[in-house]
């Protein structure tokens, strides 16, 4: 089968697009034939040498997915041939990833496509909506009527968290670079938006939430812990999901006297459960037409390379090179 891969870590170049074998069908898998596949920053640390886990030989990038079930495994019942699945946390944890044209997926990592949604779209959506909704939902518990900011809202996961929190009926503030990236969250159903290259943050926000933020959604990878305490309500609550090598200050006083609280995560450390639930709502929303995606460009798999050049200068060089998710076409 055709697949992207690299057999050893390094720069977007050791990515190879070309035969490798098809994956083997176990109990609990199910054969996925792969119609398209999305880039996240964790693929190109993967790629990069970042030793979490160790790889096979060749790896095959990618964590999200969507397609059609091709064959399943002799203890798997709820996934009829044909059906549209799609899903995440693949290419993790020792996992063969998703840039290829099958892909064997152990059937708890797998949830039914909605038929109205693409399987761009749900790619697109599967690693960030999982990581909004279990950030919103599991950690910070966010509720109808409180105040969320989140960085970034025309971002990855930023998109989702405005969107989530909008739909359940939080008031929702977030940040722009641009008038044209402003606008765009307003449709996301964003109820303020801070356009930080010409107005003051600090300012901006305590004008908009002057009793401060019940949850404040941080995606930078190295946290102003000064200005997130400084901006939360009594017993708020600062979400955390970057930042691996970060060690920046934190403002203990102030952080415990108010009562706030820092919750940290990773998705893919999420229970199969845990997970199903996320992606439960999603299909909803999806469904509905209340979620979508923000997908910057779909390429063909030939250009997995490209992709994670592109992806890296956005997550590392802070390029402003992407708006929305990279999708990789492959079938």
């Amino acid at each position: 089968m055709k697949a992207a891969y690299f057999t050893q870590t390094g720069g977007p170049e050791v990515i190879q697009v070309g035969d490798i074998p098809p994956p083997v069908l176990h109990n609990n898998g199910v054969l996925v034939k792969v119609r398209a596949a999305s880039v996240n920053p964790i693929d190109t640390y993967i790629r990069g040498g970042a030793n979490y886990w160790p790889l096979p030989n060749p790896y095959v990038i990618g964590c999200d997915f969507a397609g059609e079930v091709v064959a399943t495994g002799s203890h798997v019942k709820q996934f009829p041939i044909g059906q549209r699945v799609w899903g995440s946390n693949q290419g993790l944890l020792g996992r063969q990833g998703t840039f290829a044209e099958f892909a064997v997926i152990d059937h708890e990592w797998l949830y039914p496509s909605p038929d109205a949604v693409s399987d761009q779209q749900l790619a697109a959506v599967a690693l960030v909506g999982i990581t909004a909704h279990l950030g919103l939902f599991s950690r910070a518990h966010l509720q109808p009527g409180e105040t969320i900011f989140v960085r970034g809202g025309t971002g990855g996961v930023g998109s989702m968290v405005v969107q989530m929190a909008k739909g359940i009926g939080a008031r929702v503030i977030t940040t722009a670079g641009s008038a044209e990236k402003a606008a765009r969250c307003r449709e996301l159903g964003a109820d303020l938006v801070i356009e930080y290259q010409r107005e003051d943050l600090g300012e901006s926000l305590r004008r908009a939430a002057p009793d401060g933020v019940d949850v404040f959604w941080e995606t930078l990878r190295e946290p102003d812990f000064d200005f997130a305490v400084g901006s939360l309500a009594p017993n708020g609550r600062m979400v955390v999901m970057a930042g691996r090598d970060a060690r920046p200050a934190f403002p203990v006083g102030p952080f415990y006297v108010k009562g706030c609280s820092v919750l940290g995560f990773a998705m893919f450390k999420a229970t199969p459960e845990q997970q199903k639930l996320a992606a439960v709502d999603i299909n909803h929303w999806m469904g509905a037409g209340k979620l979508h995606a923000q997908i910057d460009r779909v390429m063909p798999l030939e250009d997995a390379a490209e992709a994670h050049r592109l992806q890296e200068s956005n997550t590392l060089a802070k390029s402003g090179v992407l708006q929305g998710k990279l999708v990789l076409q492959i079938g």
